[in-house]
């Protein structure tokens, strides 16, 4: 018999400790998992799901729009925000109960209520002791709002999901894919959108020309877009908020959601007690098999902060469970990961920016295509898409694909199977393509732009 309760006790119910904890059970481990909010995590609770739903909603009072193009004689139906919320609800809770059955047909015990470490064997949850051989910590991230003063006057995107009534104006802060995502989702429903931010463009760390081509695809949708801004202080009087900014003017709004980061969610964890390293941002310090400082406990996901993607967090989880529980030495790829920001029009991202390529490669061409869909032809839309790769000339090796438009993500997800394959452009070249569609420039650009 065991000397330990667990062979493994998960701290966060989200993708990756939800993952790690039933492919453990599957490979013969006795496995618990603690939540003290929800199953699934920020993905399936306030993070890619729920804003997956809204984004589809946000596009129809465009989609009416663009039909008349197409003969269809239409006038913008009246959008109940209400019902949206609503039903998104129930989808958020069907989905919590598949959890919650993946879970259980695992033989994994959930436990609901706040974890922390007692020591390195033991976590306490609520009033119990329990002790497990590993511990693995997966608790997510949270919203970060920054102390100014009336912070009790700014909801972050957690609240938003839950608003009961949608704000006729809206400021938002940040430049982050979050904030670039809400504004575009609440202008598409109706609201009157500014968003913030003290930077000189959104979207650091994106490439420079996907930056500036959606800057100005979101101001022709009508987003006050403000760089280089702070908000000093926020106000309220009796209908409004009112945001000061550092320049002296005011501004305003129904609502202010800021969106300037997440930080890792470890408060209450009792990381410093055991010995547990953190970086200076709070994250967890973990090496290649997501070890931490103290040998038998693992970090996972946006806790440890490497990549903040759902799937990233899956695959962490996955290694860990191999690694435990069938004796392998998994480590995870973090090169060549397909992304997308549902801005709209929405990115897709894989690989080098341009500026990562030129510091790392002796040679590079751009190749570079700003076009307009068929569909626009007709819809009277003014909405253009930019396709952009970036190729090593030494390999001929595509090393960077990055796309402003419709379906970005969904194009995305096959080039970066491609660039996983070291797919060249005398391959993309040969590649015949699908037509008409967006997807068949990427086999049509021919001559580097630069």
């Amino acid at each position: 018999m065991s000397e330990f309760d667990f062979d493994l006790f998960v701290i966060g119910a989200g993708s990756g400790g939800v993952r790690a904890s039933r492919m453990s059970a599957a490979y013969g481990a006795k496995v618990a998992i603690a939540e003290n909010k929800y199953l699934g995590g920020t993905c399936v609770n306030v993070g890619c799901v729920p804003k997956k739903l809204l984004f589809y909603a946000s596009h129809f009072r465009e989609d009416f729009e663009n039909a008349k193009g197409f003969g269809w004689n239409t006038t913008i139906p009246e959008f109940n925000w209400k019902k949206l919320i609503e039903n998104k609800n129930q989808e958020i809770h069907r989905l919590n109960e598949i959890y919650r059955k993946i879970l259980s047909d695992a033989k994994v015990k959930i436990i609901s209520g706040t974890a922390s470490l007692k020591d390195k064997h033991t976590v306490k949850v609520n009033d119990k002791e329990f002790s497990a051989k590993h511990i693995l910590i997966a608790t997510g991230g949270w919203p970060m709002i920054p102390n100014i003063p009336s912070k009790e006057h700014i909801i972050s995107s957690n609240e938003l999901f839950f608003l009961d009534e949608l704000p006729k104006e809206i400021v938002i802060v940040g430049g982050g894919y979050i904030a670039v995502e809400f504004a575009g989702i609440l202008n598409g429903l109706g609201c009157k959108v500014t968003l913030i931010y003290r930077g000189s463009l959104f979207l650091r760390g994106f490439d420079q020309d996907i930056r500036c081509f959606l800057a100005n695809e979101m101001k022709k949708k009508g987003i006050n877009l403000l760089f280089e801004t702070e908000v000093n202080s926020i106000e309220k009087n009796e209908n409004q908020y009112i945001c000061k900014l550092q320049n002296g003017e005011e501004i305003f709004t129904d609502k202010v959601l800021y969106a300037t980061g997440r930080m890792p969610n470890t408060n209450g964890l009792n990381l410093n007690a055991i010995g547990i390293e953190e970086a200076e941002n709070g994250a967890i310090k973990v090496n290649d098999y997501f070890q931490t400082s103290v040998p038998n406990i693992y970090a996972i996901g946006d806790v440890i902060d490497r990549i903040q993607l759902t799937p990233v967090a899956l695959a962490e989880g996955m290694a860990v469970a191999k690694n435990l529980f069938k004796g392998e030495s998994k480590k995870v790829d973090y090169t060549n990961i397909p992304t997308t920001v549902f801005s709209q029009p929405s990115i897709g991202t894989v690989g080098l920016t341009e500026e990562e390529a030129r510091d790392k490669y002796d040679e590079i061409a751009i190749y570079l295509n700003d076009t307009k869909s068929l569909k626009h032809t007709l819809s009277g839309s003014n909405e253009r898409s930019l396709l952009k790769l970036i190729v090593d000339k030494v390999s001929d090796r595509l090393i960077g694909f990055h796309m402003v438009g419709s379906d970005a993500g969904e194009i995305t997800q096959g080039i970066g199977i491609a660039m996983k394959c070291n797919v060249t452009k005398a391959q993309l070249d040969s590649t015949i393509g699908i037509h008409p569609t967006m997807a068949e420039e990427i086999v049509t650009m021919r001559e580097p732009a630069r």
